[in-house]
């Protein structure tokens, strides 16, 4: 008679390719979120960037009825309105260059993405996803939102903001804090540990260079870059 082992074995070693063939359980986080702007919270100090969409910046205008108006503002109120006071739970798919989680957020049964994108205050992001083209779609032959009026989408929006950026800084100098009495010299920098930045003293402050184009920036004060989402450096 065959011992125990030799008859468990072929269970055995089918439990284990069952397991192997089974997918990795995709990361999911859930709490209270921050709102930074339409496309970008923070949970548990986690900042997150919603994938398949992008919003207007919170520094964006745009233009309806010929006048100018705060689309960036709208963008974030809108998503604050959709998320209240509901917990939100974000399915983690990857992480992008700056360090922040991609992430596909849920609040009170909706899909955040769509609903933003369905109200015209969103683009469906097609760089990376065509998951909300069709609510862009229907937004846009509604004429709501942003279809409401003209824009720039986001995108365009941010390259020709660091273009504009650049040419300032290159017109003043590097480094802002070499005119006399400014006071803009904490380095907001953007690396592999996500966004970081470095107070005068800091053990790599002197080694460390900001490229505004990569969208690294100067603060004047660590609340002010705490508030856009970097943290400080530990040394």
């Amino acid at each position: 008679m065959p011992s125990l082992p030799l008859r468990l074995a072929p269970i055995l070693a089918a439990a284990g390719l069952l397991a192997f063939a089974l997918p990795a359980q995709a990361e999911t986080l859930t709490g209270k979120a921050r709102i930074v702007d339409g496309d970008t919270f923070v949970i548990a100090g986690e900042r997150i960037r919603l994938n398949g969409i992008d919003a207007p910046e919170t520094r964006q205008t745009c233009t309806r009825d010929g006048r100018p108006w705060a689309c960036g503002k709208a963008a974030t109120q809108a998503m604050r309105e959709l998320v209240d006071q509901n917990p939100v739970r974000c399915e983690i798919s990857g992480r992008d260059k700056y360090g922040r989680a991609i992430a596909a957020c849920f609040a009170a049964g909706r899909d955040l993405q769509q609903q933003l994108v369905r109200q015209g205050l969103a683009l469906a992001y097609r760089k990376y996803s065509t998951r909300y083209v069709p609510d862009e779609e229907a937004a846009r032959a509604d004429g709501v939102g942003l279809w409401s009026g003209e824009f720039t989408a986001p995108w365009r929006w941010r390259k020709q903001n660091r273009n504009r950026q650049a040419k300032i800084h290159r017109r003043q100098g590097a480094n802002p804090s070499s005119r006399a009495g400014s006071p803009c010299r904490i380095k907001g920098n953007i690396g592999n540990s996500g966004r970081i930045y470095h107070v005068p003293g800091g053990y790599y402050y002197d080694r460390t260079r900001i490229n505004t184009s990569r969208g690294e920036r100067w603060f004047c004060s660590e609340a002010e870059a705490r508030a856009a989402g970097w943290r400080r450096a530990r040394r």
